[in-house]
């Protein structure tokens, strides 16, 4: 470890894994379910999302249903080509990340693939799953109906989740990711700050009563808002319908997940669409830019340059978020 300071703690790749590891099984979960848990968060980190790397788990050991009782996946509702889950009140880091192996496979099978989700909670970064299947030939669209967070246009109280959406493209050298939330805020920064007591953004939530406001605490009681106005809520409103689909139970506070995945080559072989992509890409990064602006970034960029060097460097984490990892790693030999 390196040297750390009085807030915060360096940790490399393996400590900050080790960690998140202990962390888990000290909550109870399975070897193989801390591995997949911390495996997620790591992911983050290292890609420069530190409010969704290892604080996430924080959040996990803190969420409402994290007590009810866990049940195995199960199919409910399958066709070669689709199957609905019923997540058993499963981590949604977890009940993703098998739902995502699934539709690979049916995906590459049989050339497309639709995966529904329900009864899971609290799934992570999108980009997680869309890379996985694009690293796997496939192109895949993922979207979340999560409980409600945000408001929609006008209104004074949430009424929508963040229903972010999620696609992944396969090319030449890394895979095409972008993954939008339709909230104005991430809901995991807004509890990464409420968490730590740093204020929001100006014009991004409202407090109960419907007032802007930059109290993380007060947006939790009241709501985000929506990105970009009507487009950002339509879009929404849009990824709710898709999760009404796959929720199975109809009450606001259920979540659904939906995945599709399918194979480029049943329009063009792989190969060309990879090559065709990342010229595409290329052409764009070249085109001429506007003065100051010293790069044309891609969707996804940033988080690869961030995870091949904090891969070398290592993460810096809240020492407050240190020191509650330990804790939930000690629980298991105190219990």
């Amino acid at each position: 470890m390196a040297a750390d300071s009085a807030e915060r703690v360096h940790l490399s790749v393996a400590e900050a894994r080790e960690l998140s590891e202990r962390a888990m099984r000290g909550i109870g979960y399975e070897p193989e379910e801390a591995r997949i848990l911390a495996d997620h968060v790591i992911d983050a980190a290292v890609c420069g999302y530190e409010y969704s790397g290892l604080p996430k788990l924080l959040n996990v050991a803190d969420h409402p249903l994290f007590q009810a009782r866990r049940s195995p996946m199960r199919a409910v509702k399958e066709t070669s080509v689709s199957v609905l889950f019923d997540g058993g009140n499963q981590s949604g880091m977890l009940g993703m990340y098998y739902a995502t192996r699934a539709v690979i496979a049916r995906a590459q099978a049989h050339g497309f693939a639709l995966v529904a989700v329900n009864n899971i909670w609290m799934s992570g970064r999108s980009a997680y799953y869309v890379e996985m299947v694009a690293r796997a030939g496939l192109i895949g669209i993922h979207t979340v109906a999560a409980p409600p967070m945000v408001a929609p246009l006008g209104g004074a109280k949430a009424a929508l989740g963040t229903n972010p959406i999620a696609f992944g493209f396969p090319m030449e050298g890394d895979p095409l990711v972008i993954d939008l939330g339709t909230s104005a805020f991430m809901g995991t920064d807004l509890q990464f700050r409420q968490r730590l007591g740093i204020p929001l953004p100006e014009d991004v939530a409202i407090d109960e009563r419907g007032r802007p406001t930059t109290d993380a605490a007060a947006a939790r009681r009241g709501a985000l808002l929506p990105f970009g106005g009507h487009k950002g809520y339509a879009l929404a409103l849009a990824m709710h319908a898709l999760g009404v689909l796959c929720r199975g139970v109809a009450t606001e506070e259920s979540t659904g997940y939906l995945f599709i995945a399918f194979k480029p080559d049943l329009f063009v072989p792989l190969q060309d669409y990879r090559r065709a992509l990342a010229a595409e890409i290329a052409a764009i990064k070249a085109i001429p830019r506007q003065e100051g602006v010293a790069e044309i970034r891609i969707p996804g960029e940033r988080a690869y340059r961030e995870r091949a060097r904090l891969a070398r460097e290592g993460i810096v984490v809240d020492r407050r978020i240190h020191d509650a990892l330990i804790a939930l790693a000690a629980r298991k030999r105190q219990d």
